[in-house]
């Protein structure tokens, strides 16, 4: 099993829509193509800057291929949603992480 951890950065002013918006329209979207389960959204506490705010969103996935599949059908839609809404006062990055135990 994979983890899937994107974190994103957003500027202060928008955390509180931002944070509503993966609740409302990332999540559920994601959640229901179904290739990606059991989101996890947290808060990141350690390198915080007074301007903004930093969150994890984790998502578990069986495999590569799976991840990819949920990319090209949902994932690229998300992210020019994302950019439409918040332009560059949001950045994110991901990393795969596998379960090892």
């Amino acid at each position: 099993m994979l983890i899937i951890n994107t974190t994103f950065q957003t500027d202060l002013n928008d955390a509180r829509d931002f944070v509503v918006w993966l609740h409302e329209k990332y999540i559920p979207t994601t959640v229901e193509q179904g290739d990606l389960k059991n989101p996890r959204l947290t808060r990141i506490l350690s390198h915080r800057e007074q301007d903004n705010e930093c969150f994890s969103l984790q998502f578990e996935v069986e495999s590569t291929l799976k991840l990819h599949h949920w990319h090209v059908q949902v994932g690229q839609q998300l992210e020019q949603e994302m950019i439409k809404m918040f332009n560059e006062r949001v950045v994110g990055f991901s990393t795969m992480m596998e379960i090892i135990e």
